[in-house]
C-alpha cells in the first residue's frame, strides 16, 4: 500500500476533516481516504440510462402522480 502525505493544507480544510473524522468515528488519515475514493472513484451517471430508469419507474407505478400542490399541502401540513 502507497503512503502519501499532504502538505500546505489549508487550516479551515484540515478542521472540517477533522470534524468529518470525528462524525464518522474515523481517524483523521481514514476520513482522508474515505473522501478520495468518494469523489476519485466514485462512477459517473449516464443521463440517458437515468432516464430510461425513471421512465420505466413511472410505467411501473402509472396512479402515482405528485402535483405541486400535494408537495405543498405535504410541506405545510403540521405548521402553525
Amino acid at each position: 500500500m502507497a503512503t502519501l502525505t499532504i502538505k500546505n493544507v489549508p487550516e479551515k480544510l484540515h478542521k472540517r476533516l477533522k470534524q468529518s473524522a470525528a462524525q464518522h468515528r474515523r481517524s483523521v488519515n481514514s476520513e482522508a481516504i474515505a473522501c478520495l475514493e468518494r469523489t476519485l472513484l466514485s462512477t459517473r451517471i449516464d443521463p440517458e440510462e437515468f432516464l430510461a430508469r425513471a421512465r420505466a419507474l413511472r410505467e411501473r407505478t402509472p396512479n402515482l402522480y405528485v402535483t405541486a400542490d400535494d408537495l405543498r399541502k405535504a410541506k405545510n401540513e403540521g405548521r402553525l
